[in-house]
């Protein structure tokens, strides 16, 4: 068997998995689950490990081919420095130019300081930016495509 076979196998075995305890949620209902601390940890608890398994799987994935795909060649490990740096290079720019800490008082009266603030305002900034740039190269590749 290959290495593929297993893998589909493996995964269709995490669903079925993840389907029976999807049931047995809804079996049970949302205010009963809510209201007992019993139902919260037999109910809901190995749904969370299930998905836990799948994030902590398809990351060391992610990472393997990742890490496969840029140590196999020289110009992919170049590739990939460079764009590491200006992802890093952009953070900077964003975190010490873009963003303003400020003490905000939450909803639940704590109190969210001044540099998780600056970190929260940065993720945003960086988000806003990165979409405009994967707009802009949509938007390229559409007009070169159409072009030719």
């Amino acid at each position: 068997m290959n290495f593929q076979k297993v893998f589909k196998i493996v995964i269709g075995l995490i669903g079925v998995v993840a389907i029976y305890f999807l049931a047995r949620i809804i079996a049970v209902g949302d205010d009963a689950i809510e209201a007992s601390e019993d139902l919260q940890s037999s109910f809901v608890t190995p749904f969370m490990y299930v998905a836990y398994l799948i994030l902590g799987v398809v990351l060391a994935f992610v990472l393997f081919f990742t890490l496969k795909n840029v140590l196999s060649n020289k110009d992919n490990l170049k590739k990939f420095a460079i764009n590491t740096g200006v992802f890093a290079l952009l953070i900077l720019f964003t975190y010490f130019v873009l963003s303003d800490g400020v003490e905000t008082e939450m909803r639940d009266g704590e109190i969210l300081s001044a540099s998780g603030s600056k970190w929260i305002d940065t993720g945003l900034h960086l988000f806003y930016i990165l979409t405009v740039v994967a707009m802009g190269a949509m938007a390229y590749s559409s007009i070169k495509k159409s072009i030719n």
